[in-house]
């Protein structure tokens, strides 16, 4: 028995290395989603500077990226600039204004320009939470039935529009287009 409790911070020692090992190896961007291949959350919640009510049914019909942005998330400032790009090509986007003031966010698109086709005002973060949402940014891709098929968490670049989302994008593209 004392030689057992002799090699038993040995057996620690490896056991820990192994799983920092591990997790090193993970992409810390990709986080799991139990919302993968299900139906967007329904939700009833207002819009950005107009005096209206959206759900979900606004935003389905056509692939369509949900943007999670706020004016107090410096990583959303990287990325404005890329969906303004994609906004410019014709990618539809949807704004999540997630937890924000509303003047703060109105001022903000003013400035920097408004890549959205409709901003969602989620003021209290009950969509998000619905969602999953982490904290901003995060971009989903939804089908056109509002089914979301894809997650990304952090900053979203050309390297993951083009590595990640894009040829997702496009096979859901090419259905709506074949009738599918």
């Amino acid at each position: 028995m004392a030689r057992l409790n002799l090699f038993l911070p040995l057996v620690l020692f490896v056991a820990l290395v192994l799983l920092l090992a591990r997790g090193l190896k993970l992409d810390p961007q990709v986080l799991p989603s139990a919302l993968i291949d299900k139906p967007m959350p329904q939700f009833r919640l207002p819009a950005l500077g107009a005096d209206k009510l959206l759900s979900r049914e606004s935003i389905i019909g056509e692939p369509v990226l949900l943007n999670v942005w706020a004016t107090w998330c410096i990583s959303c400032r990287v990325e404005h600039p890329w969906l303004q790009r994609l906004a410019a090509v014709g990618v539809p986007i949807v704004g999540l204004n997630y937890k924000d003031q509303e003047q703060a966010a109105l001022d903000w698109l003013q400035q920097l320009g408004d890549p959205y086709r409709l901003t969602i005002v989620d003021a209290e973060g009950s969509l998000g939470l619905d969602l999953g949402v982490y904290g901003a940014p995060e971009t989903y891709l939804l089908d056109a039935g509002g089914v979301v098929r894809y997650r990304h968490t952090g900053i979203f670049d050309e390297v993951v529009w083009r590595q990640r989302i894009e040829p997702l994008y496009r096979q859901m593209l090419a259905a709506a287009a074949a009738g599918g």
